[in-house]
């Protein structure tokens, strides 16, 4: 076999690595999850990274949970978009996406609710370019072909980047794919740049070359926002509180041992430890309450993409919190 054939298998390896399982939960697990909801069952709608991913691998739920006969399901999606889908229809009971996700759903009248979310994480999402490519600044993506996952984090990364560069985000082309089609559009040429973030990001630097033109830093926040379905928050708030008691406590222990959590994440999601390492360290701990202030950021990004047509209509992000009700 040729050198370019053991790095084509090696790609495609890559890519089922980083989306077989979610696409297979996607389209079977939607089904699975609703069927298995029970008296007592606990629903969670997770991604390949972040605290979630390292709570279902140590097993805290499940402890915490047994005493009381509260089942805990879990069910992978490829993006925060497909899980909060899955929230809304009722297959999930919780889940953990961005920032963009949950304008976007609330916008489509998802009856959703803000829990908790972590510290801002900017460097962990970014525009990046091939390395071999001519493109050296976020001005230079005028009437470029640019990647990214329709109404996740990198949505509004790419927007405020184009903004600071001085171009309208109307003279970009923008390509909306999944991961796993994105990197493959990214390999082939077949866009100028892609809008990602970790692990994926990781992923594209370390296996691809793939250059970051920029960052989060300094543009966005990046929060990582835990979220339920209302009637389930609203039935369960012991359960609720369980959640974030765990999260804090899973938080502190990945805080002080960031090797230990790539090695966590490496068995969980396949990718070699270094990858992971990389991602890891990028990452923010320290699950909290939504604050106002957090909730004022999340309105600004709400009222730019209802001025740029992204969403139907403006919303008020603070209707989608328990306190709305209260």
């Amino acid at each position: 076999m040729s050198n370019f054939d053991d790095k084509r298998q090696g790609r495609r390896r890559t890519l089922g690595i980083l989306s077989a399982a979610a696409l297979g939960a996607l389209a079977s697990g939607l089904s699975t999850a609703a069927s298995a909801q029970q008296k007592g069952g606990l629903r969670i709608g997770y991604q390949k990274y972040g605290t979630l991913t390292i709570l279902k691998a140590r097993g805290n739920l499940e402890k915490r949970f047994a005493a009381q006969g509260i089942d805990v399901r879990w069910t992978e999606f490829p993006s925060g978009p497909a899980l909060l889908e899955a929230l809304n229809v009722g297959s999930v009971d919780y889940g953990t996406v961005g920032e963009a996700p949950p304008i976007f759903a609330q916008a489509a009248g998802a009856n959703l609710v803000y829990v908790a979310n972590e510290p801002p994480a900017p460097a962990s999402e970014a525009i990046v370019v091939p390395k071999d490519s001519a493109l050296k600044s976020v001005a230079e993506l005028r009437g470029r072909k640019v990647a990214l996952n329709k109404g996740s984090n990198v949505h509004y990364l790419l927007v405020k980047a184009l903004e600071r560069a001085g171009v309208a985000y109307k003279d970009v082309n923008v390509v909306y794919l999944p991961p796993s089609d994105a990197r493959a559009a990214f390999e082939r040429g077949s866009v100028d740049a892609w809008v990602i973030w970790d692990p994926f990001l990781a992923a594209a630097e370390k296996q691809l070359g793939a250059r970051i033109l920029a960052d989060g830093q300094g543009l966005v926040a990046n929060h990582q926002f835990f979220l339920a379905s209302r009637p389930y928050a609203e039935k369960n708030p012991d359960v609720i509180k369980a959640i974030q008691d765990e999260l804090v406590a899973v938080d502190e222990w990945s805080r002080r041992n960031v090797k230990e959590v790539a090695a966590i994440l490496s068995q969980q999601i396949g990718l070699p430890a270094d990858i992971v390492e990389l991602a890891a360290a990028r990452y923010s701990y320290g699950a909290q309450p939504v604050s106002d202030a957090v909730l004022a950021e999340q309105q600004k990004i709400a009222d730019v993409f209802a001025s740029l047509k992204l969403i139907p209509k403006k919303i008020d992000v603070r209707a989608a919190t328990l306190q709305s009700r209260a």
